[in-house]
């Protein structure tokens, strides 16, 4: 038998899904998150604090799931994903794009720079994720 929430429980916080699907901008963030966090960088990129990596949603972007932007006065790392991309993914599909951007962000903080090349490349398969993030949507010309 599934659990029932309460009204104020519905109203008041976390709306994932039974099967931990996010619904919420801010479960999409905590999810992303624990996923860099717990699964990733502990095993692969242990010397990045992912704790002090700004996790943003994006309703702006246009044609790309995710994006990595580094400070190099600050050291600051800043992670958008875009909601669009996600709302038309599966969780499983989605969670490639925070690899994604997670090897972005290991680039900036060991490198002070980031791109698709053979550093990048060698992480994909480790992670299962793609060298090239897969446009969602086409650009309106």
């Amino acid at each position: 038998m599934a659990a029932q929430r309460t009204l104020t429980e519905c109203a008041a916080g976390s709306t994932e899904r039974e099967d931990d699907t996010p619904t919420t901008e801010r479960d999409l963030l905590d999810r992303a998150q624990a996923h860099a966090a717990e699964r990733l960088a502990a095993e692969h990129f242990p010397s990045l604090p992912v704790d002090v990596i700004d996790w943003t949603v994006s309703h702006c972007v246009q044609r790309t799931a995710g994006a990595t932007k580094y400070n190099p006065a600050t050291d600051k790392i800043t992670i958008s994903l875009t909601w669009d991309a996600y709302d038309l993914q599966t969780w499983e599909q989605f969670s490639s794009t925070v690899r994604h951007e997670l090897i972005h962000a290991w680039q900036y903080h060991e490198f002070g720079e980031a791109d698709h090349g053979r550093t990048f490349a060698r992480w994909t398969d480790t992670l299962d994720t793609t060298q090239y993030c897969k446009r969602f949507t086409s650009p309106n010309w």
